[in-house]
């Protein structure tokens, strides 16, 4: 065979072999990667997203008034009270932080109290006294680190005390609208494997970076508020309402019916 000929076949099968790799590919979900994030998020299909997608416009037409519970007037607030919040109630926060605000306004004003003065207005909250020292040592930290202002990165906001990604990521999107991360509490992240968002065995960890591939960027913040909702209203942990909810029933594995 002439040599010319043969070097054709080559250049032929090589193509075919390339074309075939591209189709296989083509079909099949990849890692993605977003601008701002430093991690890989999982490969989620189009149908998994088009899901999803249904999903978050039932949720907003449910709950058209989900926001925040933790009652705040600017960043520093918000923070605060985020901090506050672990394993306490909203509920019991938002009792105490009106006092607490007003003795303290801003970071300045905190750091320039102690821990044993702060006490006793965090006192109906558990841990109170670990909580005191967190808040006073993160007020501390924005005056004297940050200018007095609270910071708008993750990495910034995840060397505050007191401060892990979720409070990172509840202080961001909420105080500044920006989204680098999924707030992931008990009820996103009970909801999100009845839901079938995530594998039962997933972690917290692997929980958020699920819910940051399916959803849009621009409604994680928003989203987390719905999930919380719906998951204190409907999909409870205990005495949940999931059979007789329309929503639950399209969606949720605890319904007991098929999705």
């Amino acid at each position: 065979m002439p040599s010319g000929a043969k070097k054709k076949q080559v250049t032929k099968a090589s193509s075919r072999k390339k074309s075939s790799t591209r189709r296989s590919t083509a079909g099949r979900a990849q890692p993605e990667r977003m601008a701002g994030i430093p991690f890989e998020l999982p490969a989620v299909s189009a149908a998994e997203k088009r899901r999803a997608k249904a999903m978050l416009t039932a949720l907003r037409e449910r709950y058209p008034d989900a926001k925040c519970a933790l009652v705040h007037r600017n960043p520093y607030e918000l923070l605060i009270a985020t901090i506050l919040s672990a394993q306490t109630t909203d509920v019991g926060v938002n009792k105490a932080t009106p006092a607490l605000f007003e003795k303290y306004p801003t970071p300045r004003a905190m750091a320039a109290a102690t821990p044993k003065q702060i006490e006793p207005l965090i006192r109906t909250l558990g841990f109170f006294r670990a909580k005191a020292k967190a808040i006073h040592a993160t007020a501390k930290d924005i005056e004297e680190k940050f200018g007095g202002e609270v910071p708008r990165t993750m990495d910034e906001l995840l060397t505050l005390r007191g401060v892990a990604r979720k409070t990172a990521n509840v202080v961001l999107g909420n105080a500044y609208g920006i989204n680098v991360g999924f707030v992931v509490d008990t009820h996103i992240n009970r909801i999100s494997k009845r839901f079938g968002l995530a594998p039962e065995d997933a972690t917290v960890a692997m929980v958020e970076r699920r819910l940051m591939a399916l959803f849009p960027r621009d409604s994680w913040a928003e989203l987390s508020h719905l999930f919380i909702w719906h998951g204190r209203a409907v999909c409870k942990a205990r005495g949940a309402l999931c059979a007789e909810d329309a929503i639950c029933r399209r969606y949720c594995s605890n319904a007991k019916v098929k999705k």
